[in-house]
């Protein structure tokens, strides 16, 4: 609540607050309503207290006065406060394992914005500054709203066997800080949105949210307000995004275009204390194990190494001004003042640059296609959340920044399971229909197979490519219909330099063996049209020489004098002619 500051012994919370240089908390969600509060209220200590620490109503100290003055007993007063379950009920002996319960009441959710975004709200003018701040608001708060809609759920009975959406909304207290936990102090505008485990049931008793609902869906919500925050930008600023790959092989990350990516190395001190002390740790894992981590194990000691580096509070008390005035004075010594004062206009440089090649399309259905080849090979079996959130980076991906029509997300997963996938185990999970994908193409199906167990590649590195033949396979289905002819089996094999993704702008490259295959498949296919028309000629002439009635002019060379006019591969015969 006060930041990474100190809180000297008996000082309030808002004094505290104000001298270590963050705001304070505010109340969020639509669930306020159900306990007196209000959306942007400052969230007291004694609330806090109240509600985040023993799951009792923010006002329960005036509710317990007066009915204490009704006549009512301390422990009837005290637990007509109690939103739900007591807490003293996880320490009760009657309750099993009790020694090893404890109550939980809340989760915290962190918004943090791309790296770009803090390096620009660190170094730009006041008036950037307010913008961003705006933006992440707006972006936030949006997230908590799906979160509250799409996904929180309540659970009652015995072991939650019944579960149901929560009846008014969520209960959060917002913390803003604004720099990281480097040693150098490093800018980092992030939100702490602590949600309230207590909610209302849809008959109005209180209960505690389902904990899987709302960590299921943390990767989908972490999409969704990647999106608005970069819609917000666009709108507001005019500046555009691209993508940067951060770890070679791994999923891209979207940033302010324009912005110098040495600053990025600048900000990003904490990123750089945590890789330099993971190989020791992954030396010891190899060693203790006698193989290398694998992806869940390499989290796992990327966790371990930020604990390990993560340095104390610091106890220099600095204000937001104080510390931008910091920031940029080490940014200007680091890289010399003239790239510190052009950030914005190289930002609107390059987003001019970007509108000018970028269309604000989205094609449902290509997006449809890639979505699901880079779920299925990323996870084999998937949920309808791992779709929409692919299908939110799609949209982030292609559209750079410019706004995207509500449940554009929805309708792109909508469309996924309907045409791509089927259903597989007892629950709700699915995988990839290759029958769907490719119903008569048995070599582009063998191509998906191979793509998916190249252990060779990361795992991401594979799901491009198969993102990449499949759409190839979408836009030759389409050129076949529009040029009326059927489709014919081919075999797409891309290769992408590092870095870079086809289709969006960036160029694809095709290796060697590629090009052969092509070729071969280009060969087989004009011979095949040339035995087509050929057998088409034959037939022609026969019936030509059968009919009586046909008109003989004497200007006109002899049917058998005709030189056949054979169609081009993949054209119709012109209305009216003869082939």
């Amino acid at each position: 609540m006060v930041g990474d500051g100190w809180r000297p012994a008996g000082s309030s919370l808002r004094a505290a607050q104000e001298e270590a240089g963050v705001p304070p908390g505010v109340w969020k969600g639509r669930g306020l309503a159900a306990v007196g509060l209000a959306a942007g209220d400052v969230v007291t200590e004694r609330q806090a207290e109240l509600l985040l620490g023993e799951g009792r109503h923010p006002d329960a100290d005036r509710i317990e006065q007066a009915l204490l003055a009704e006549g009512k007993t301390p422990a009837k007063a005290r637990r007509a406060t109690v939103l739900g379950r007591p807490i003293e009920h996880n320490q009760s002996p009657e309750t099993e394992d009790a020694k090893e319960r404890t109550a939980w009441l809340g989760m915290d959710l962190v918004f943090r914005a791309p790296p770009t975004a803090h390096i620009a709200w660190a170094l730009m003018d006041d008036e950037t500054r307010r913008v961003l701040e705006l933006c992440q608001d707006i972006a936030r708060d949006k997230t908590l709203a799906w979160l509250e809609d799409a996904v929180a759920e309540i659970r009652w009975k015995s072991g939650g066997k019944k579960r149901a959406r929560v009846r008014d909304g969520l209960i959060v207290a917002v913390f803003r800080h604004y720099e990281s936990r480097a040693t150098d102090s490093r800018p980092l505008l992030h939100d702490h949105a602590v949600v309230s485990i207590r909610a209302r049931r849809p008959d109005g008793t209180w209960g505690n949210q389902t904990a899987d609902a709302l960590m299921k869906h943390i990767v989908a919500a972490d999409a969704l307000y990647t999106l608005l925050f970069m819609e917000e930008v666009s709108a507001r600023l005019g500046w555009a995004w691209e993508p940067r790959e951060v770890t070679p092989g791994r999923r891209p990350v979207m940033e302010i275009a324009g912005i110098d990516q040495r600053l990025i190395g600048w900000q990003s001190t904490r990123r750089q204390q945590i890789a330099d002390a993971l190989p020791l740790l992954t030396a010891k894992y190899e060693e203790r194990q006698g193989h290398p981590p694998g992806e869940r194990a390499a989290y796992a000691l990327a966790c371990q190494a930020a604990d390990q580096t993560r340095s104390p509070k610091r106890t220099q008390l600095r204000s937001l001004s104080e510390l931008r005035t910091a920031w940029r004075e080490s940014a200007a010594r680091a890289y010399g003042a003239d790239v510190v004062a052009g950030l914005a206009a190289r930002a609107r440089a390059a987003a001019a640059a970007i509108w000018a090649r970028v269309r604000p399309l989205v094609d449902v259905a290509l997006a449809a296609a890639e979505t699901i080849a880079v779920v299925y090979v990323m996870r084999g079996a998937f949920a309808h959340r791992h779709l929409l959130a692919e299908a939110r980076r799609h949209l982030s991906y292609a559209l750079r920044g410019r706004p995207h029509q509500r449940g554009l997300d929805e309708q792109i997963v909508q469309t996924a399971i309907d045409a791509y996938t089927r259903p597989v185990g007892r629950g709700r999970m699915m995988t990839a229909d290759l029958r769907a994908l490719y119903p008569h193409d048995t070599e582009d199906q063998a191509v998906l197979r191979a793509l998916t167990r190249k252990r060779s590649a990361t795992p991401y590195e594979r799901a491009r490519l198969a993102a990449d033949a499949l759409t190839a396979r979408v836009h030759a289905a389409r050129r076949a219909d529009r040029l009326n002819s059927r489709t014919r089996p081919r075999t797409v094999a891309l290769s992408l330099r590092p870095g870079r993704r086809a289709g969006r702008d960036l160029e694809p490259t095709t290796d060697v063996a590629a090009v052969e295959l092509t070729s071969r498949t280009l060969e087989a296919a004009a011979a095949e049209m040339a035995e087509m028309a050929a057998r088409l000629q034959a037939g022609v002439q026969e019936r030509a020489a059968g009919c009586c009635l046909a008109p003989k002019s004497a200007a006109a060379p002899p049917p058998s004098a005709q030189q056949p006019v054979q169609p081009a591969p993949g054209r119709t015969t012109p209305t009216g002619g003869v082939a």
